[in-house]
């Protein structure tokens, strides 16, 4: 966006921003009991009624890793995007046998494969208990806010799962940063097994350079089964498929889980989220990658193991730095001190509010001061980056927290947390050593370099060894990435650990007191006056707008409502649609602009005409990956799989005349698995479920 164009943007959104608070367009991430039914019958001619949203609602899954996904027949079949099954892709991949790069069909159900890691949810329920966590820490702070809010998130869930902790999951959810909690009972699925997934080739078709932009040609898609008693789940709630796709202006709505948005945090939240979060992140992420690339470039074999990580690294970064991009512009802050100081008007201008609410943004300001100098130890002492840690840690802390009751537990060890803790730690995905050495090596220079040679925890950990050395040393001991290892470990319990020579898991053992007491630092003195202080601020909130304004995404499920629409770049006309020829136009036969040897042998056979992808003016943000993105009529007309360049800054806001959805037509989806892939077992699966 010209800097001209932002201006004025800005100068009307900051001139109206009292009005659009209350108002409707197609901004917002809405929670399933609370849609804005008023504004949709105006706006679009629509009134959902109760069975269309619970319908939905139960259709749409959630992928808990950080995805979005859906059931697309009665048979468990669900469908979400290459890069959100992308895991599993890799973890099921050989030397001998790449499947990331040659794609994957399951001619028939036996030979479906099951993904070593992934879960699904589908929301069941959803039951308000703000009354019961708001009584448990009214007048407490600090230490004593946190536990009680721990501990009653802890009981709720407990109590909710029962003895079905199999198959059923239990969240407390806080929305509107405190304002609003909910309990959210899901259907787990752990049984999920690859069904079809096409050529990362044309899954990610112009790769980092086309990432976030538009015109896209992408096939980002994947087709899973959840299976239940070893046989493929029965689900009475999915999605159909629509024969003809979405017309342009037409209503599209996204069913998904959007991981995380900003746009209700404070000034001072902002302003450190700018400076001590995504500054130094970026920083890193721009090392990670020269780092995975130098180790890519030494082998076809490092090439392949390394590709998801750097996957991960190039989109963080991308969509990172559109976010700074934002909380640098300050026409972006000066609209979100304009909300504030409003708010902040309407408390003031009234005794009684005044009293309830007038200290908290300073009370956060300060948290924000604190944050600011724990920071750096707590993010250098987790050592967070390597598998054979990672698993150290859960094991060595598992053994301490499973003794303990529920509720006085740390929140991922608690019994409604374990069932999905232990199907990532019993994975059985491949773990490659070389690779976790480079990766350590990288964690304990940065480790080193930021908290300084005289340290006491460098000094600790690194003893008089170089990062180098340490790494290849403990990794060349490890056992840690056999899972039956593992498993023995988990069982074994608080002995196992104590007598365990492990390397990783002594080293483990020996920085957790300092570790745990930097988190809990963390969480009494920052996380436990945000969390308080913020409930103030929800609270005045609603006084002045009511549910009108819906919560910041909190990676649970939100719908989305928007049309079919492009926009002006810079004067320039952008169309909504792409189509089939255009990916073939768009081919150089190079990387990332290589298409696949079996769509170059299909193209005589393809509808070049066929809508490939789609923009629409939908409000998602990074989670929502793997979205149905359906009509009024609940049939699935599109994928999302990504977002413009210029909704990277909607992490803070959305602009109605910017910020896109994009998505894989419908068509295209139908058109590719029957002319390119023969997958007739699949899209005669989807189109049976036409309505």
């Amino acid at each position: 966006m010209t800097h001209l164009r932002r201006n004025a943007v800005l100068a009307f959104a900051i001139a109206t921003v009292i009005v659009t608070q209350g108002a409707f367009a197609d901004e917002g991430m809405w929670t399933p009991d609370n849609l804005p039914l008023a504004q949709l019958k105006q706006k679009f001619g629509f009134t959902p009624d109760a069975h269309w949203a619970e319908h939905a609602q139960r259709a749409a899954l959630r992928l808990a890793g950080g995805c979005s996904g859906s059931f697309v027949s009665p048979t468990g079949l669900v469908l979400t995007n290459h890069h959100c099954a992308r895991s599993c892709v890799e973890q099921l991949s050989t030397a001998e046998k790449d499947i990331v790069k040659a794609g994957f069909f399951a001619k028939e159900n036996k030979d479906e494969i099951k993904c070593p890691e992934i879960e699904l949810n589908r929301l069941d329920t959803i039951t308000h208990v703000t009354d019961r966590v708001k009584q448990a820490t009214v007048g407490k702070s600090g230490e004593a806010y946190s536990k009680a809010e721990k501990a009653v998130k802890s009981d709720i869930e407990k109590e909710c799962v029962g003895s079905d902790k199999e198959a059923t999951r239990c969240d407390v959810v806080n929305l509107y940063h405190g304002g609003v909690y909910d309990l959210y009972k899901y259907h787990r699925y752990q049984d999920v097994r690859l069904v079809f997934v096409p050529e990362e080739a044309i899954a990610f078709f112009g790769g980092d350079p086309d990432n976030f932009n538009f015109p896209r040609f992408d096939l980002d898609m994947a087709v899973l089964r959840a299976y239940e008693g070893g046989k493929p789940a029965k689900v009475a709630d999915y999605f159909p498929f629509s024969k003809n796709g979405a017309a342009d202006k037409e209503l599209t709505v996204t069913v998904g889980n959007p991981g995380g948005t900003d746009r209700q945090l404070t000034v001072a939240e902002l302003e450190s989220t700018r400076d001590v979060d995504l500054i130094p992140r970026l920083f890193d992420l721009s090392e990670r990658r020269g780092m995975v690339t130098q180790y890519r470039s030494e082998s076809a074999e490092n090439a392949r193991v390394a590709q998801n990580d750097l996957f991960g690294i190039e989109n963080s970064y991308k969509a990172l730095k559109g976010r700074l991009e934002a909380l640098q512009d300050p026409n972006v802050f000066a609209l979100k001190r304009k909300e504030e100081a409003d708010l902040r008007a309407y408390v003031e201008a009234d005794p009684a509010r005044k009293a309830k609410y007038g200290t908290a943004w300073d009370n956060i300001a300060k948290a924000m001061t604190t944050y600011r100098n724990l920071e750096m130890p707590f993010k250098y002492t987790n050592l967070a980056g390597t598998k054979y840690f990672a698993y150290a840690r859960t094991l060595v802390r598992a053994a301490a927290e499973r003794k303990k009751p529920n509720a006085d537990r740390l929140r991922e060890f608690t019994e409604s947390k374990l069932p999905s803790m232990t199907q990532s730690l019993f994975s059985t995905a491949p773990v490659y050593p070389q690779f976790e050495k480079v990766k350590f090596t990288y964690i304990l220079t940065k480790m080193r370099e930021h908290l300084g040679t005289d340290d006491a925890f460098v000094k600790q950990v690194l003893d008089k060894q170089s990062p180098e050395a340490l790494a290849a040393q403990m990794i060349d001991a490890t056992k840690l990435g056999d899972p039956a290892v593992r498993k023995a470990l988990w069982e074994g319990g608080a002995e196992a650990i104590a007598k365990s020579d492990d390397p990783f898991i002594k080293l483990a053992i020996a920085v957790d007191p300092q570790t745990r007491q930097l988190r809990k630092q963390m969480e009494d003195e920052v996380e436990s006056v945000v969390d308080k202080n913020s409930e103030l601020v929800a609270a005045a909130r609603f006084d002045k707008y009511g549910t009108s304004v819906y919560p910041d995404a909190t990676f649970t499920q939100r719908f989305s409502f928007g049309t079919v629409k492009g926009w002006d770049e810079k004067g320039k006309q952008i169309a909504p649609f792409t189509d089939i020829g255009g990916a073939f136009a768009h081919a150089t036969g190079a990387d990332p602009f290589a298409l696949p040897q079996s769509w170059l042998d299909a193209k005589p056979h393809l509808n070049l005409a066929q809508h490939m992808n789609l923009a629409t003016s939908n409000d998602i943000i990074g989670g929502n990956s793997g979205s149905p993105m359906i009509n009024r009529k609940g049939e699935i007309v599109g994928l999302v799989f990504d977002g413009n360049i210029h909704s990277l800054g909607g992490d803070y806001w959305f602009d109605e005349s910017l910020n896109r959805t994009v998505a894989v037509d419908s068509g295209a989806i139908i058109e590719a698995l029957r002319k390119v892939y023969k997958a007739s077992r699949v899209a005669d699966e989807l189109q049976a479920a036409q309505k």
